[in-house]
C-alpha cells in the first residue's frame, strides 16, 4: 500500500469519525435553527422571564378564542411589531394553560435565550451545511418551518419591521406570510392566524410626541426599558388582546383575493392583519387625541361648512365675520375638552363614591367583550335609558374600568354650570340645548361637530329619551339626536355605526324625592353649585345595587339594508319615519334587556292591592304570581331574586317600612305573620309607582290581554276574540309603552295566554284547542294584571274632562298640563278618582298627545269625548269590581 493510499484511508476514517461525532452531537437531526425556541433557557433567564410574565393577566375571553378553533388547524400568532418579550409571554403563558403556544418565531433569532449546547448544535449544523452547499441553511427554503407547522407546532410572525422588510424587498428573502399562503394552497386543514397585541399603555396616542416618547418609545411602540418598567410597576394596566382569528383558507378564496397571485395575496393579507390590529388597539386606547382647538379649526375650516356660513350670512343680510364669530362661539359652547388627567382623577373619585353609596355594580363581562369586539369595526353609539344623573358617570366609568376609551357624552346645557361643566367637558361631555327650533345655524354647527367626532372614531353616548324619566318607565324616543347621527353616517363620516342599547337600573334612585315633587306638579330645581354641595348627603346612605346590561350592537348599515331604503333619495317624511322606527327599535331593545328587581315587584304588589290596607298574605301572593310569570318568560332577574327570592322580597318589605312607604296597622306586630296588616302611606304612592313602573314593561302585554279577557264577560273564549280590544289598548297607550313592530298582536296574545296557562289562570278547552276557560282562581288573578293599567285610565279620564270643559287652543302646552293637574287634584280630594299616582304630569302630557291626534281638541268634540269616556269608565269598573 502506497503512502498516498494510507493517507487517503486515514482521511476517510477521520471523516467518518467526524461525521459520527457530528451525528451524535446533532442527535441525527440537521434541523437546528435560531428561529425555534424549545423553552429551555438557562435557569436564571427563565426565572426572570417568568417573574415578568406572571404579572400580566390573560383574560378568559382570549382563552375562548383559542379553544374555539377547529381541531387540526395550524395556528400562527401575528404581532404588529417584532418583540421577543411578546413571543416569550405567549410561549410561556399559553404553555402553562395547555393551549397551542408559539415555538417557531418567523424572522426571530433567539441567540441570547438558548443554552450553549443548542447554540453549538446550530453552529455545527450550519457550518456542515455551508461546507457542502457553500451557502447557509435557511428554515424557509429547506422546508423546516413548513414541516414543523404540519407537525403541530404553532408559529409567531411579525407584520411590520424595518429590517425584515429590507431583506424581503431588497434581498428577496422569503416572506413568512407568502410561505403560509403557499402552504395553505397545498393542504386541506385551515391555517388560523390569530392577530395579537400586548398593549402596554392604554392611553390614546398623542399627535405630537413628547421628549419621553422620543427617549423611551411611544404609547403604541414602547421601548424595551419602558416595557420592563411597566411590567414591574404597573402590570395591571397592561392589556392582552387576541383579535378574531383569520381563516387563511377562507381569506385566499375570497373573489377579490383569489384572482391575485401569491405575492399580491401576501400584501393584501399583511394589510388586512395590520388593519385588524390597528382597529383593536383603537377600541381600547381610543383615537389619536387632538386638542379642542384643533378639533374646532378642523370643523370651521371645512369647505362645506364655510359655504353654508357664507350662504347663511347672505340670506340673513349679516356680515360674514359676525357669522364666523357666532359659529366659533357655538363650538365653544358645545365642544368637549377631552382630558386624560381629569378622567384618571374622576376614576379614583368615582370608585370611592360608588363603593360608598352602592352595594355592587352588576355587569355581564361577556356583553362588554362583545361590545368591545364591535368597536373594532366602527364607532359605538351607546344608547342607555336615563333614570338618574348618575347615568352620565356610570357608563363611562364602566367602560374605562374595562379598558375602553370613555365615550363623548351628549349632555344637557343645564349641566354646564361651574365647576362641574369644565370637569364634565374634560371627561368627554359635550353640551346641547334642549331644543334647536329657531336656531338653524346652531343646529348646523352641532351636526358638524357630531360628524367630526365620528370621523375621528370616537364613541358617543346619547340619551334617546331626551331627559331623565321621572316615572320609572322608559319615555318615548326623541328622534333628533338619532337623526343627526344617521345623517352624519350618510354623509360619509364613517363606514358604519353600531348602536348599543344599554339598560341601567337601580334598586333605589338618588333623586326619588325630587321626582316625587316634579311628578306631582312641583317645579324642577335647576342644577347649581349649591345643589352640588347639598348632594353630599347622598354619600351617607346606601342605595342598593346598580344593574347594567348591554344589548347586542345594531349595525345601522345592516338595518338600512334590511329596510331597503335609500336615505339619500328618501323624502324628509320618509327619513323621519325611518328614524322614529329605529328609535322604537332601540327603546324596545332596552326594555327587553331590563332587569327585574325585588323593589319593583314588591312595589307592584303593594299598589295593585285593592285597598290602601292589605295583609302580608295578599302582598306575598301577588308578588309570587308576578315572580312566577317573570321566571316563565325567562326575564332577566336581579341576582338577589335568582339566589333567594323569598329573602329578597322580605328584605324589601322591611326597607319600605323603614323608609315610611308602608306602615304596620298594629305597631306591636313586629313578627309580621301572614295576617299582619299594612297600610300604604298616601304621600308615598308616587314613589312606589316609580319602582312599580321599573318592571311594568314585563307585565304590560299581560295587562292588555287580561283586560281583554275580562271585558268579554264570559268564562270560555277563543283567543281571536281578544284582538280588537288588545289593539285598542296598544294604540291608546302608544306613548306610554312601546310595541315591537316585528311581533304581531296575535303573537303577543298567544305568548300571554301561554303564561296564563302556566299560572293556572286559564285552562285549554278539551274539545277545541283554540278555546280557553278561566279557572276559579283565574278571574281574581286576571285583575292582578289588569290593575297595572288603572292609574293610566284615571289620568286619561281626567284629561278628557279638561277637553270637555275648554275650547281648543284655550291654553298653551304648559298651562294646559297645569290645568289638568289642578283638575285631577280636585277630583282626587273629592274621591272621584282613587289613585294619587294617577296625578302624573308625564301621563297627562301623553294623554293630551293621544287625544289631539285622534280628533279630541276641545269641548266641541263631545261625540269623541263621550266615546272615550264610556270605554275608560267601563274598563275601570271591570278592574275595580
Amino acid at each position: 500500500m502506497t503512502l498516498y493510499q494510507r493517507v487517503k484511508i486515514r482521511i476517510a476514517e477521520l471523516r467518518h469519525r467526524l461525521r459520527n461525532t457530528i451525528d451524535h452531537m446533532l442527535d441525527n437531526s440537521y434541523d437546528y435553527f435560531l428561529c425555534y425556541y424549545p423553552g429551555d433557557s438557562g435557569y436564571f433567564i427563565q426565572r426572570w422571564i417568568r417573574r415578568l410574565i406572571n404579572k400580566i393577566n390573560f383574560d378568559d375571553h382570549n382563552i375562548e378564542k383559542i379553544k374555539n378553533l377547529t381541531p387540526g388547524s395550524i395556528i400562527v400568532y401575528a404581532s404588529k411589531s417584532k418583540r421577543v418579550l411578546d413571543f416569550l409571554y405567549y410561549h410561556i403563558k399559553l404553555k402553562s394553560m395547555n393551549l397551542p403556544y408559539p415555538q417557531i418565531g418567523f424572522d426571530f433569532r433567539f441567540f441570547m435565550l438558548l443554552p450553549v449546547k443548542r447554540l453549538l448544535q446550530i453552529f455545527v449544523c450550519h457550518m456542515d451545511y455551508f461546507l457542502h452547499h457553500f451557502h447557509f441553511k435557511d428554515p424557509y427554503t429547506t422546508g423546516y418551518a413548513t414541516k414543523e407547522l404540519l407537525n403541530g407546532k404553532a408559529g409567531f410572525v411579525c407584520l411590520i419591521e424595518e429590517e425584515d422588510f429590507y431583506k424581503r424587498f431588497i434581498k428577496s428573502t422569503p416572506d413568512p406570510l407568502y410561505l403560509l399562503i403557499e402552504l395553505q394552497k397545498k393542504i386541506e386543514n385551515a391555517i388560523m392566524i390569530i392577530p395579537e397585541d400586548i398593549i402596554y399603555v392604554t392611553k390614546p396616542m398623542r399627535k405630537d410626541p413628547t421628549l419621553t416618547d422620543i427617549l423611551f418609545g411611544t404609547h403604541e411602540k414602547p421601548g424595551f426599558i419602558k416595557r420592563c418598567f411597566i411590567i414591574l410597576r404597573q402590570p395591571e394596566k397592561i392589556r392582552i388582546e387576541l383579535a378574531k382569528p383569520v381563516n387563511l383558507k377562507e381569506f385566499i378564496t375570497r373573489p377579490e383575493i383569489e384572482q391575485l397571485d401569491s405575492e399580491f395575496q401576501t400584501h393584501r393579507l399583511r394589510k388586512h392583519l395590520v388593519d385588524i390590529l390597528n382597529r383593536q388597539r383603537k377600541s381600547i386606547t381610543g383615537p389619536v387625541l387632538k386638542s379642542r382647538q384643533e378639533i374646532t379649526e378642523d370643523i370651521l375650516t371645512r369647505k362645506s361648512l364655510r359655504e353654508y356660513l357664507a350662504q347663511y350670512a347672505s340670506e340673513n343680510n349679516l356680515p360674514l365675520s359676525k357669522i364666523h364669530k357666532k359659529a366659533a362661539d357655538y363650538i365653544k359652547e358645545i365642544a368637549a375638552n377631552y382630558n386624560l388627567q381629569i378622567i384618571n382623577v374622576a376614576n379614583w373619585i368615582l370608585t370611592w363614591m360608588f363603593k360608598n353609596i352602592f352595594e355592587d355594580l352588576v355587569l355581564d363581562q361577556e356583553e362588554i367583550n362583545r361590545m368591545r369586539e364591535k368597536s373594532t369595526e366602527a364607532p359605538l353609539i351607546l344608547v342607555p335609558c336615563h333614570k338618574s344623573h348618575l347615568d352620565y358617570l356610570l357608563l363611562p366609568y364602566v367602560m374605562f374600568r374595562n379598558n375602553m376609551p370613555c365615550p363623548h357624552i351628549a349632555a344637557g346645557k343645564n349641566l354646564s354650570f361651574w365647576p362641574l361643566g369644565p370637569l364634565f367637558r374634560g371627561g368627554g361631555a359635550f353640551f346641547l340645548r334642549r331644543t334647536f327650533i329657531g336656531a338653524p345655524l346652531y343646529a348646523k354647527i352641532f351636526a358638524a361637530y357630531l360628524e367630526k367626532l365620528l370621523y375621528e372614531g370616537f364613541n358617543i353616548k346619547i340619551f334617546i329619551e331626551g331627559g331623565r324619566s321621572r316615572t320609572g318607565k322608559l319615555l318615548s324616543p326623541r328622534p333628533g339626536g338619532i337623526a343627526m347621527l344617521i345623517n352624519a353616517y350618510s354623509n360619509g363620516a364613517c363606514d358604519n355605526l353600531y348602536f348599543v342599547p344599554v339598560f341601567i337600573g337601580y334598586d333605589r334612585v338618588l333623586e326619588e324625592d325630587a321626582y316625587l315633587k316634579e311628578i306631582e306638579g312641583g317645579k324642577k330645581n335647576p342644577e347649581t353649585l349649591k345643589g352640588l354641595i347639598n348632594a353630599r348627603k347622598f354619600l351617607k346612605k346606601k342605595y342598593g345595587k346598580v344593574y347594567m346590561k348591554f344589548n347586542e350592537p345594531i349595525s345601522i348599515k345592516d338595518y338600512i339594508r334590511e329596510k331597503g331604503i335609500d336615505l339619500a333619495k328618501a323624502s324628509s317624511q320618509d327619513y323621519m319615519k325611518f328614524v322614529k322606527n329605529f328609535g322604537y327599535k332601540l327603546i324596545n331593545a332596552i326594555n327587553k334587556n331590563a332587569v327585574a328587581t325585588p323593589h319593583g315587584i314588591v312595589a307592584s304588589a303593594v299598589l295593585n292591592c285593592s285597598r290602601n290596607s292589605f295583609t302580608k298574605k295578599q302582598l306575598i301572593s301577588r308578588a309570587n304570581t308576578y315572580m312566577s310569570l317573570l321566571i316563565f318568560m325567562e326575564a332577566e332577574l336581579s341576582d338577589t331574586l335568582r339566589i333567594d327570592p323569598d329573602n329578597a322580597l322580605n328584605s324589601v318589605i322591611h326597607d319600605f317600612i323603614t323608609r315610611d312607604f308602608i306602615e304596620l296597622a298594629d305597631e306591636d306586630d313586629k313578627d309580621m305573620t301572614e295576617n299582619t296588616v299594612f297600610i300604604v302611606k298616601d304621600n308615598k304612592r308616587a314613589v312606589l309607582d316609580y319602582y312599580k313602573n321599573s318592571v311594568i314593561s314585563f307585565f304590560i302585554k299581560y295587562a292588555y290581554t287580561a283586560l281583554a279577557i275580562l271585558e268579554m264577560d264570559r268564562f270560555q273564549f277563543p283567543s281571536s276574540d281578544l284582538i280588537i280590544r288588545y289593539k285598542f289598548l296598544e294604540k291608546l297607550f302608544l306613548d306610554e309603552f312601546f310595541f315591537d313592530e316585528t311581533v304581531t298582536c296575535e303573537e303577543d296574545i298567544s305568548a300571554c295566554i301561554k303564561g296564563f296557562l302556566n299560572e293556572g289562570i286559564l285552562v285549554p278547552d278539551i274539545s277545541d284547542s283554540d278555546l280557553f276557560q278561566i279557572t276559579s282562581q283565574g278571574l281574581k288573578k286576571l285583575k292582578w294584571f289588569a290593575v297595572f293599567l288603572l292609574p293610566f285610565f284615571e289620568s286619561y279620564r281626567t284629561t278628557l274632562q279638561y277637553f270637555e270643559k275648554y275650547e281648543p287652543d284655550k291654553h298653551d302646552e304648559k298651562e294646559r298640563i297645569k290645568k289638568i293637574h289642578a283638575m285631577g287634584t280636585k277630583l282626587y280630594k273629592g274621591n272621584l278618582i282613587n289613585l294619587k299616582e294617577s296625578l302624573s304630569q308625564v301621563t297627562y302630557r301623553n294623554a293630551v298627545h293621544y287625544f289631539i291626534k285622534n280628533g279630541v281638541k276641545g269641548s266641541q268634540d263631545h261625540v269623541q269625548i263621550e266615546f272615550y269616556k264610556n270605554i275608560l269608565d267601563r274598563l275601570t269598573r271591570l278592574i275595580e269590581s
